[in-house]
């Protein structure tokens, strides 16, 4: 008993170091002071005032929120494809494209952005948006496929042999019956995909166009200079939007996971 006592200290000490930095942000984000500290002199909303007012922040979460949806359109749509060509169907290859797939997870993104890099230099293709698009795709598109496959293993393949018998089409059958079906997976995926673009800091520094900032390489941009109080509460918005979609995703893809079908 005693050993799991300790057990449950240390667990906790380690939650409380890693956690801690993340509530100091939060409360600072709301710190009427100019110089971040506790104990704080009073609550405002004045630094996300601030946020709105900064044209350049502004700008940042613009290019985010659009590269993160254009991220999740195509990830989602090619993870989709992708899900339903492994699991429905018997070919020649396929435990090497599951491989091919996940291996962006298993490979460091560093690894990655500097290889993609390399080797689009070496086709003479300069760093632009659409590589932005490109590479972060790469990044999202293991974590949709990993979704969409865990749903799909558990819709019966009867349900769609049932409408093929029918007289529908493959692609009828599809839009009819396995989309439907599909759905919650889909949406937690494409949740996941703009999360996994939104907040890249790593790839993003290797790929973005010169003069083109998101919201995280606009973050490191203003450390570089100085810890203003905006930062904070840009903190604090990339917290909520990080953390939340996430949970929003894991949330709807385990409670449709318990639907047996």
């Amino acid at each position: 008993m005693r050993a799991w006592g300790l057990i449950r200290i240390f667990t906790n000490a380690v939650y409380i170091f890693m956690f801690a930095p993340i509530a100091v942000v939060l409360l600072l984000a709301f710190n009427s002071s100019q110089f971040g500290g506790f104990p704080m002199e009073g609550f405002s909303l004045r630094w996300f005032y601030r946020l709105y007012e900064n044209e350049a922040i502004v700008r940042a979460f613009k290019t985010s929120f659009v590269l993160g949806l254009l991220t999740a359109l195509f990830a989602t749509t090619l993870g989709v494809l992708a899900s339903l060509a492994l699991v429905r169907y018997q070919f020649r290859g396929k435990d090497w494209i599951t491989t091919f797939l996940i291996t962006p997870v298993l490979v460091p993104e560093t690894v990655l952005a500097v290889g993609v890099l390399i080797f689009l230099r070496w086709l003479s293709i300069p760093r632009s948006f659409a590589l932005l698009l490109f590479g972060h795709t790469i990044i999202a598109l293991p974590f949709v496929v990993l979704v969409v496959q865990a749903r799909l293993v558990g819709i019966k393949k009867e349900f769609e042999e049932a409408a093929r018998s029918l007289g529908a089409n493959p692609f009828h059958t599809f839009m009819q019956i396995t989309l439907p079906l599909l759905l919650p997976a889909v949406f937690a995926g494409a949740l996941f995909a703009f999360t996994i673009s939104f907040d890249n800091i790593t790839a993003t520094v290797f790929w973005r166009p010169s003069g083109s900032e998101t919201v995280p390489t606009q973050i490191f941009a203003m450390l570089k200079t100085s810890v203003s109080p905006e930062i904070n509460a840009l903190g604090f918005v990339m917290i909520v939007i990080t953390v939340g979609v996430p949970v929003m995703a894991g949330g709807l893809a385990r409670y449709f996971s318990r639907k047996k079908i």
